[in-house]
């Protein structure tokens, strides 16, 4: 396989696994067929923070952290301006026009990318009903949400592969990052929104996030490298 269609960063794989030891031992695994890894909380306390460091440093990976962080504008501003410090490529924040202009500021004079998370892919409307969301149509909802995170500043939005194509179409669109992705045929474990990576791509993505169906597979860069070859074409 050669070098470009091995680093195909359009993929990114959830290293949704326990603790970094894992994480190290997944990406040997994988190899040169993945340059993307997305790091989150499940292994914040797993030594996460350090493979993300060593994979960046070390392997020349790019890192997406799924911090999902929320709290208070100089909460969020200084705990932003900490991870920045590590060289790595998106944070997620949720999407609230507060918390992601406050991240922008603790971004600033760094490489990092603030993404705003819109409505999670497990979600669907019941759940944004038991939750107190306001009425109303989850797609337009998630939209609205995203286009006043673009209006607050952000790099780029996480939604699902089924909102990306209203999310491309808004004034000042950036980066759009879709979970919720699973190769045909694959569970859909705890997601609700799903589509196939060439669908999420064509819907006008810019980052599939894929994770069990490659980290569980029997091989995981044969998994990896099936879902590439699926979306070359696009």
């Amino acid at each position: 396989m050669d070098g470009e269609r091995a680093m195909d960063d359009r993929l990114i794989v959830a290293m949704d696994v326990s603790n970094a030891l894992d994480g190290l031992a997944l990406a040997e695994r994988l190899g040169d067929a993945v340059g993307f890894y997305k790091i989150g909380l499940g292994m914040l306390t797993g030594g996460g923070l350090a493979l993300a460091n060593e994979l960046k440093q070390d392997h020349g990976k790019r890192i997406f952290l799924d911090m999902k962080l929320f709290d208070i504008g100089a909460t969020v501003e200084a705990a932003v301006r900490g991870l920045a410090q590590f060289d790595l490529d998106f944070l997620t924040v949720h999407g609230d026009p507060h918390v992601v202009a406050a991240a922008k500021q603790g971004a600033a004079g760094s490489n990092l990318k603030i993404l705003g998370v819109t409505i999670l892919t497990s979600l669907d409307r019941a759940d944004l009903d038991a939750g107190m969301i306001q009425a109303g149509n989850l797609h337009q909802i998630t939209v609205e949400r995203a286009a006043r995170a673009f209006e607050a500043g952000a790099d780029g939005i996480i939604c699902s592969p089924r909102e990306a194509a209203d999310i491309r179409a808004l004034p000042g669109s950036r980066l759009i990052v879709t979970p919720g992705v699973r190769p045909a045929g694959a569970a859909l474990g705890d997601q609700k929104r799903v589509e196939t990576p060439a669908d999420a791509l064509q819907a006008g993505a810019d980052h599939i996030v894929v994770g069990r169906p490659i980290w569980q597979a029997p091989d995981p860069r044969a998994a990896a490298e099936a879902i590439l070859s699926q979306i070359r074409t696009h």
